[in-house]
């Protein structure tokens, strides 16, 4: 879906995608952003929830909900925990840790 929509807006610059809201809570748009939050080994967000807690939850019960959360516009995201990162041996970079209830639905770390 993402190279379809990167083609569209490359073909025309001036497109605007006002109906991507319905796509975000789509099952498998969910389920390929856990796959990516999972393989990228996420930190902790300020809930403290660590991936072997939500997979102890309920991976797809967690989606789900997530899913009915967004579908009815209760969604709220939580504050996004700030951690550095070790880049070099003399240096850091400063990241986002977010919650992993918010992780998939699209905020991303910077």
């Amino acid at each position: 879906m993402r190279h379809a929509l990167c083609r569209a807006a490359k073909a025309d610059p001036g497109r605007r995608f006002r109906a991507l809201r319905d796509k975000v809570f789509r099952r498998d748009v969910l389920w390929r952003a856990w796959v990516a939050v999972r393989r990228n080994y996420g930190a902790p967000g300020v809930d403290k929830t660590i991936l072997a807690q939500v997979e102890e939850y309920g991976v797809a019960r967690l989606l789900d909900e997530l899913a009915a959360e967004l579908r009815n516009g209760g969604c709220q995201p939580l504050p996004a925990r700030r951690v550095f990162i070790p880049s070099r041996p003399s240096a850091t970079a400063v990241g986002r840790a977010t919650c992993a209830r918010d992780a998939p639905h699209g905020v991303k770390d910077t």
